[in-house]
């Protein structure tokens, strides 16, 4: 969906969250267990600060990854901008799962991590606003996260409070 959404935008970049943690050559820690806290916030840092980055050259971008809300703040500020674009795609956990565990591109296939990551999304204390449900194929889910993107509906401010 990231890629299909990035492709609505002109000029646009596309930023793969992953790909941060792959940086980490000795040391690393899964990122979904408590040990990794400290690592997750440098990560993500260094994420925020790559993708402003480009968002200031006059990049649209999207960022394609897994960005708490408990995080948001960290990645806003890593990113100098003023505002971000935020949105949580939650379907229903067995689809993640199955997702997850069907992919063939992507080195992540546990799934009981994948369940906790999910209940840590699905049990935060978020706005509505923000949390697409959908099991729509990947490019109608871009056109409406595009759409909805310019009617300034998932607007978030960089330095802001909580969502």
């Amino acid at each position: 969906m990231a890629r299909a959404l990035s492709r609505l935008f002109d000029p646009s970049a596309l930023v793969p969250g992953d790909q941060f943690f792959a940086f980490i050559d000795q040391g690393y820690i899964a990122p979904w267990t408590s040990p990794a806290h400290r690592q997750n916030e440098i990560v993500t840092e260094a994420a925020g600060a790559a993708a402003g980055r480009l968002a200031s050259g006059g990049y649209t971008v999207v960022y394609d990854g897994v960005i708490g809300p408990w995080f948001l703040g960290t990645f806003g500020i890593a990113t100098g901008v003023p505002f971000l674009h935020y949105v949580i795609l939650l379907p229903p956990e067995r689809v993640c799962l199955e997702r997850v565990h069907s992919r063939a591109d992507h080195g992540f296939k546990d799934q009981q991590a994948a369940h906790h990551m999910y209940q840590q999304f699905a049990t935060a204390d978020i706005d509505p606003q923000y949390v697409i449900a959908s099991t729509d194929e990947a490019a109608k889910l871009a056109r409406h996260v595009f759409h909805l993107v310019h009617a300034g509906r998932l607007r978030w401010p960089a330095h802001g409070s909580k969502i």
